[in-house]
């Protein structure tokens, strides 16, 4: 499968974000540990790890706790 990443607002709408995908859960993780900073400014609330249609996990808070 494709994995990648849906960006939500803390409403729980969804948000624009980048279209990338990757061929593994691993790629998509250490692209995201690099870009989440960008994200945020950009207006992302949360992001939700997709593997096709299906969630692996989240959301997950772009926020401190």
């Amino acid at each position: 499968m494709t994995f990648r990443w849906r960006y939500e607002k803390a409403t729980g709408g969804t948000a624009d974000g980048p279209a990338e995908e990757f061929d593994s859960q691993q790629e998509a993780e250490d692209w995201f540990s690099a870009e989440w900073p960008e994200l945020r400014e950009a207006g992302v609330d949360a992001v939700t790890l997709l593997d096709g249609d299906a969630e692996v996990y989240g959301p997950m808070s772009l926020h401190e706790a």
